[in-house]
């Protein structure tokens, strides 16, 4: 196709989007007391001396137009994610053409995986929430309650659910590096303890809350991803060494020339 196609399409493809996005935008809106519900169970589930006002399960706002920007804001957010499979669908139609087969094998089960993962990291962060924020509402003492404000309390919720969806994507990457063969596996197990105590500072940097609680609920499943790398990476090497017709170089010294493959 010629350029001006390129973009026309392009355009074509935002368009939907667009229209796709607009769509949750509404639907959002107008479900949005069902979605604030869901945001704010993790606080009506902790114990009322923790909760601002006693038994009541309420959040502050301070500014005559803060309620309507709020709600502005969290239809925004979940109208990008209800219209999610539109647009990365179009995204995806728009790059295909210009891939070649291979490529395409290989990006639609990382690009799948990376969706499932983000959504498997939000929801474990939606599951320990409720966790940290105890630990963090009480540290003060029993003298002490905390008022929290509409606006805080959602900017850190949408802060742990990113950080825990963006964080649940270290073995795609990983995996990646290791089938490029940037990170082989022999490296991945002679730096086990290195990856383990760099993933304890990551998890301990990123996480919004600073908590003990949230920081082991990202570290030790970062841990167990990496465990699981190195097992894709044994599988894999296995598989590659047992296939027919192809030698491993691992026999051969650094100084000795190793057979060639002509086939990519």
């Amino acid at each position: 196709m010629p350029l001006v196609e390129h973009l026309r399409e392009l355009r074509a493809r935002m368009v939907k989007s667009a229209l796709a996005l607009f769509v949750g935008i509404v639907v959002a809106y107008l479900f949005f007391p069902d979605i604030f519900r869901f945001l704010q169970r993790p606080y009506c589930a902790l114990p009322a001396e923790r909760r601002f006002g006693g038994g009541d399960c309420r959040l502050l706002v301070t500014g005559v137009l803060d309620q309507f920007l709020i709600r502005m804001k969290v239809s925004l957010i979940a109208g990008s994610i209800l219209s999610a499979p539109v647009w990365l669908w179009q995204l995806w139609a728009f790059v295909t053409p210009g891939l070649h087969p291979r490529e395409r094998k290989w990006a639609l089960p990382f690009v799948g995986s990376s969706l499932a993962l983000f959504v498997a990291g939000a929801a474990f962060s939606y599951v320990t929430l409720d966790k940290g924020l105890s630990f963090l509402l009480g540290i003060g003492g029993g003298g002490v309650t905390t008022a929290l404000t509409l606006d805080k309390y959602l900017s850190f919720v949408s802060l742990m659910l990113l950080a825990f969806g963006v964080s649940f994507e270290f073995p795609i990457l990983m995996i990646f590096l290791n089938i490029v063969g940037i990170t082989p596996t022999e490296k991945l197990r002679r730096w086990r303890r290195a990856m383990f105590f760099g993933l304890s500072v990551f998890a301990a940097v990123i996480t919004p809350s600073q908590d003990p609680f949230t920081f082991l609920a990202m570290w030790i499943p970062l841990c167990i991803f990496y465990e699981l790398v190195i097992l894709f990476g044994r599988v894999r090497d296995r598989a590659r060494r047992n296939r027919p017709g192809r030698e491993s170089t691992e026999q051969w010294a650094d100084d000795e020339t190793s057979p060639i493959e002509p086939a990519p």
